[in-house]
């Protein structure tokens, strides 16, 4: 695998750039990494690691891939883009859900603990099993419906405005770490859809080419499907793409008031 590391001198304070290197980016870093295994019949268990951080990239998941490559083989993790774009490396660091790929270390203090993401069914070690989580995407119909046959010469278009309130919304990758740092969710994640589904509810709900408001409205009209979310904006606050499902719901229900009125 390439390293696209620059280059630096162990015994120098700067880069090749000439910016001063933070203490927290030189020396030694300790990990410790939840280990599960249920093949294996064992409890789960912590490991620890102490590693040199002139050994591998600036972020966590450079550090992962170093110690699956270099300690312990049967370490297992997501990931893919490493780049904040595909979501797959999504866990608990330090005690927050964030993306291993765009956490550098150089902004953890201390001792760096690293779990799957909370209050999920776990697979194998850092990876938790997103079957139901996949399952409530699925449930908000994460599609363009449309009766109205689309123009025979075009595409359906829409302004720049309308555009815009898609945009956001439509930028999020299902990492999963908002619904999983939710207290709602945690209870409730057999009715309540959360914050990951919810904001893709919206999505489509404001989608000015969309023709079945009505019917996605229907759908969340329920005590639990939308209003289990008690403004706790724990979701916004971990978003890697500084989203806000939090928003998205309020506004959901907004509108569910302004129907009924």
């Amino acid at each position: 695998m390439a390293d696209f590391r620059l280059a630096l001198d162990a015994n120098s304070p700067t880069d090749v750039r000439g910016t001063v290197r933070s203490s927290a980016s030189v020396g030694m870093c300790n990990f410790r990494i939840y280990r599960f295994d249920p093949d294996s019949g064992e409890r789960p268990r912590v490991d620890s690691f102490r590693l040199d951080r002139q050994s591998f990239g600036p972020m966590v998941l450079d550090a992962l891939i170093h110690i699956k490559n270099s300690l312990d083989s049967s370490l297992t993790f997501r990931r893919s883009c490493r780049e904040g774009i595909c979501g797959s490396c999504a866990m608990n660091i330090n005690g927050v859900n964030r993306l291993a790929c765009t956490t550098s270390l150089g902004d953890l203090a201390g001792e760096i603990r690293i779990y799957p993401l909370p209050h999920m069914p776990v697979v194998k070690d850092l990876v938790p099993d997103l079957t139901h989580f996949y399952a409530q995407y699925a449930a908000v119909n994460p599609w363009l419906q449309t009766r109205t046959p689309a123009p025979p010469d075009g595409e359906r278009l829409q302004s720049k405005p309308d555009q815009e309130k898609i945009d956001r919304p439509a930028a999020c990758i299902l990492c999963a770490c908002c619904s999983t740092a939710c207290p709602s969710y945690w209870w409730n994640s057999d009715r309540f859809l959360g914050p990951a589904a919810l904001l893709a509810a919206y999505r489509w709900i404001v989608d000015s080419r969309d023709e079945a408001t009505g019917e996605r409205l229907d759908q969340l009209e329920d005590p639990f499907r939308l209003y289990r979310c008690h403004t706790i904006m724990n979701c916004t606050d971990v978003c890697p793409k500084d989203l806000n499902p939090a928003r998205a719901i309020a506004q959901i229900k907004i509108m569910m008031l302004k129907r009924r009125l």
